[in-house]
Order: structure tokens, then C-alpha cells, then sequence
């Protein structure tokens, strides 16, 4: 009896202890798993510093894999952009070299070709009449007067010619174009001074100061394009110049002379748009005589001969300039086809400012090359320059010689 009491015990006891065991397995499948556990980073004290006198002792390879262990990687950089290329500034258009100034009234006697049709050849067919009755030599005198020759002149001329002819008797027709040429010469005056003067002179200082050239004139005769033409022409001679554009009343005037200058390296002073065109002029007479330039040319502006105040501020930048020294120069501008016109702002011009010599343009365009004679005769100085064509190098120095031949012809 005892021993199967003992037995049933036993059989309590293993049956708790298997339930137990499925128990725990039960709870421990529906137990999340444990987190991995973070390895902590291991951390090796720095070396010591070495005292005074003691060498420092290299890290060995454990530290240094040891401190790359602990060394927390860093966001790469952003790569730098490229600074942005700066536009570049437009080149500097080349200098041009200007063609020689020597025989270039001969090489452009083509352009001469309208006055020549109406001046020389008609005179020509004229006087070659058989007789020359009073009829014919008062078509002499209409034709020099459509020429532009003027009243007194031509009285003067037919006079000659017709003292000539009657003297000479039988007339050839090279007799004829000799007799007009050598007439024709006399009256345009082959010993006139035509330089321009451009020579260095002393200043009120005593020193030396460039030349200094004013060209004057009405708006519309092609002032400002001559004044840079004419920078071409002493280039070409060899000269250095400085451009002043005193023609403040005129929209873009000062651009289109610097435009000239850069051409054939010439600098040019300006001053804002409507400024005081006497300090420009001023201004640029200092900047010739600080770059030792050896002419100074001064754009002014186009004065009508009906604003006074613009005539008078003309004569002030004549003034204004002469503190630096004298105006070697005052060339008045002309053109050519406005004829008698262009003798009243001639006189105008003259009142105002010392007139030194005329440049006609666009003789090339017309048939009064006599406009010539007449303008010497009116101002008492010589036509020096004239304008021959739109072309950069255009310009010519008179000469009366080229000038007679291209009108009558060889």
C-alpha cells in the first residue's frame, strides 16, 4: 500500500514537471527576440605628449586602426561650381594705316568728273566756236556763274578771255584748253599758302604745346566726319593725334569722332552729352600737351547763323583754348553744293572766329566746282582741304594744279 501511494506521487510529480517545461517552451516562442547587442566602440587614449628632450613615439598599428574604428565617416562636399566665365570685352578694332596724302587729289580726279562736264568742257565748246559774237561770251558768262564762280570773278575772267582770244587770232584746240587753264589758275591763286598749319607752338607758359586745329561749320556740311578724315590725313603724315568732340549739342556726335579715332589710333576727350563744349575743348588740349601729342583737332558745334548765343559760344572756345597757348588753325567747313548759301555762313563764320582756311565737301556731287574761286574771294584765305567721296580717305589737299586739270581735261 505504501508503495503504490509513493508510486502515485512520483507520477504527480514527473506530470508537473513535463507541463511546466511546455509551459515555458509556449511563452518563449511568442517572446520577441532580443536585440542584437551594439557593440561599444572601443576608445584608446592619446599618446601622451613627449616631455622636453623626448622623442614622440609613432602610433603603432592597432592605435591607428583603433582611432580609423572610432572616426565617424563625413558627408562628401559639395563639388565647387565653376565661377562663371566672365563675356569678353570686344576687341579693339585694328588701327588702320591711311593711305599717303601726296597725289591724292590726282588719284581721285575721277571724282571730279560732273564740275569738269559743266565748268571746263563747256568753256571749252564754247570758245571753240568759229566766231565768238557777243551771243557766245554771254554764255560764257552763265556758265561760270551756274559753276558757282561768282559775279566778280567771272566778269574778270571773261574780260581776259576775250582780250586773249582776240590777241591769239587763229585758235587750236589745244591753244583753246591752254589759255582756259592758265586763266582758271590765276584765279584760284596757285601761290596761295594751302598748308595746314599743324607745327608745334609755345604756350602761355613758355612751353612747348601740339598744334592746335578748331574745324568750324554748319550742321549738315559733313563737319564732324571731315575733322576724323582729316585725323587721317596727319596719321597718314605721320603725326600724332587727339581728337576733342566740343559738339555737345548733337546727338551722338562724340561717338561718331571717337569711332573715327579708333580707327587710326587717335584718343578723343568728351564730356557728358550737352556739356560746356568750351571745357571740353580745353580738356582736350591738356590731354595733348600730357601725351606730347603733335595736333590737337577740336570738333565744335554746328552753329546756325541765326542763334546768336551758339555764335558767341563759338568765339568762347576759341577763347577758352588760347589760355593753353595759340590756334595754329580755324578751318571752315563748306559744302560744296549749297553754293551762294554757302558764302552768307562763310560770312557769318568770319565774324566770329578767325577763319585760317575752307574745306569743301562733296564736290564730288556737283557741278559748281567754281564755288572754289568764289569762297577765296569772299574770305580772303584758300580752300586747303577738299572732300571728294564718302570714302575713309577721300579727303584731299587742294591742289589747284590736279584740280584745273581734272576740269578741262587732258
Amino acid at each position: 500500500m505504501e508503495y503504490v501511494i509513493l508510486a502515485v506521487v512520483i507520477a504527480v510529480v514527473v506530470l508537473g514537471a513535463i507541463s511546466g517545461l511546455v509551459v515555458s517552451g509556449r511563452k518563449k516562442k511568442q517572446l520577441p527576440p532580443p536585440p542584437p547587442a551594439t557593440p561599444q566602440p572601443s576608445v584608446t587614449a592619446p599618446p601622451a605628449e613627449p616631455h622636453v628632450g623626448e622623442e614622440a613615439e609613432a602610433p603603432s598599428d592597432e592605435e591607428r586602426r583603433t582611432v580609423e574604428d572610432v572616426t565617424l565617416p563625413t558627408a562628401e562636399a559639395p563639388a565647387a561650381e565653376a565661377p562663371a566665365a566672365e563675356p569678353e570685352a570686344p576687341a579693339a578694332p585694328p588701327v588702320e594705316v591711311p593711305e599717303p596724302t601726296a597725289g591724292r587729289l590726282v588719284r581721285l580726279r575721277a571724282r571730279l568728273s560732273r564740275s569738269q562736264n559743266t565748268l571746263g568742257k563747256g568753256l571749252l565748246n564754247l570758245l571753240s566756236r568759229e566766231h565768238l559774237d557777243e551771243d557766245t561770251w554771254e554764255e560764257v558768262e552763265d556758265t561760270l556763274l551756274t559753276a558757282d564762280v561768282g559775279v566778280a570773278p567771272t566778269q574778270e575772267l571773261v574780260e581776259r578771255l576775250r582780250e586773249r582770244v582776240k590777241v591769239l587770232g587763229t585758235r587750236t584746240p589745244d591753244d583753246l584748253r591752254e589759255l582756259l587753264r592758265e586763266e582758271l589758275l590765276t584765279l584760284i591763286g596757285p601761290d596761295l599758302d594751302r598748308t595746314v598749319h599743324t607745327a608745334n607752338g609755345i604756350g602761355n607758359g613758355g612751353d612747348e604745346i601740339p598744334g592746335v586745329v578748331m574745324v568750324v561749320g554748319v550742321n549738315g556740311t559733313g563737319k564732324t566726319t571731315t575733322t576724323g578724315k582729316l585725323a587721317r590725313v596727319l596719321v597718314a603724315d605721320g603725326k600724332s593725334v587727339v581728337l576733342g568732340a566740343a559738339d555737345t549739342f548733337r546727338a551722338a556726335a562724340a561717338d561718331q569722332l571717337q569711332t573715327w579715332g579708333e580707327r587710326v589710333g587717335a584718343r578723343t576727350v568728351r564730356g557728358p552729352e550737352g556739356g560746356d563744349p568750351a571745357s571740353i575743348a580745353f580738356d582736350a588740349v591738356k590731354e595733348g600737351i600730357a601725351e606730347a601729342a603733335d595736333v590737337v583737332l577740336i570738333d565744335t558745334a554746328g552753329r546756325l547763323h541765326t542763334k546768336t548765343g551758339l555764335m558767341d559760344e563759338l568765339g568762347k572756345v576759341k577763347r577758352v583754348v588760347e589760355k593753353h597757348g595759340p590756334v595754329g588753325e580755324v578751318l571752315l567747313v563748306l559744302d560744296a553744293t549749297t553754293g551762294q548759301n554757302g558764302l552768307v555762313q562763310a560770312r557769318v563764320f568770319a565774324e566770329v572766329v578767325d577763319i585760317t582756311g575752307v574745306v569743301l565737301t562733296k564736290l564730288d556731287g556737283t557741278a559748281k566746282g567754281g564755288i572754289i574761286i568764289a569762297v577765296q574771294r569772299e574770305l580772303g584765305v584758300p580752300v586747303k582741304l577738299v572732300g571728294l567721296g564718302e570714302g575713309a580717305d577721300d579727303l584731299a589737299p587742294f591742289e589747284p594744279k590736279a584740280f584745273v586739270d581734272a576740269l578741262i581735261g587732258d
